[in-house]
């Protein structure tokens, strides 16, 4: 399974460097010389990039790639997400800690089993991280990812159990 790991925001400078947002935990690792990353374009198309270098300026990476050497290249990549498959990811070390991929797709279910929807993916905020439950309506619900409110994460069971406030399911 692919994650994105970047997203390329635009061409740095005139030698193909790209300016990437970053979107792992784990930058030192997934931008490393040598990383092939698999880029899927906006037109759909997929093609596979190799590292070349990488570095930090002001709160983005700029990376080279081996494949890209002209600022027009590089400008043909703008927008493109950038891949890395879940099996290159070490584990977490900590039973309370998930990846995002790990959750998605999880049935979101209350204490007493009763199935109140699917994660479909977790939103990272400023405030925290947010599950985003989609109901058997259609619907879609935040909810706070919080032991409180989320005190069984099962990933093996493939499923999370919520004791929600009152009022935070009702948008039935």
């Amino acid at each position: 399974m692919d994650v994105v790991v970047g997203r390329v925001a635009k061409a740095h400078g005139i030698s193909g460097e790209l300016a990437v947002d970053v979107r792992t935990d784990s930058p030192e690792t997934r931008f490393a010389k040598g990383s092939v990353l698999a880029a899927k374009l906006r037109d759909g198309t997929s093609r596979n990039l190799t590292v070349a270098a990488a570095r930090n300026h002001s709160g983005r990476l700029l990376v080279r790639f081996e494949e890209v050497l002209t600022r027009d290249v590089a400008e043909t990549l703008r927008g493109t997400l950038l891949l890395g498959s879940t099996e290159d990811l070490p584990p977490t070390g900590d039973p309370d800690e998930f990846y995002d991929h790990e959750l998605e797709g999880l049935t979101a279910q209350l204490a007493d089993g009763t199935e109140v929807g699917t994660v479909l993916e977790v939103v990272h905020g400023p405030g925290g991280e947010l599950l985003v439950v989609k109901r058997p309506n259609g619907q879609e619900t935040l909810v706070p990812f919080v032991r409180e409110i989320v005190p069984t994460v099962d990933v093996a069971g493939r499923r999370v159990v919520l004791d929600p406030p009152e009022g935070l399911l009702d948008a039935d």
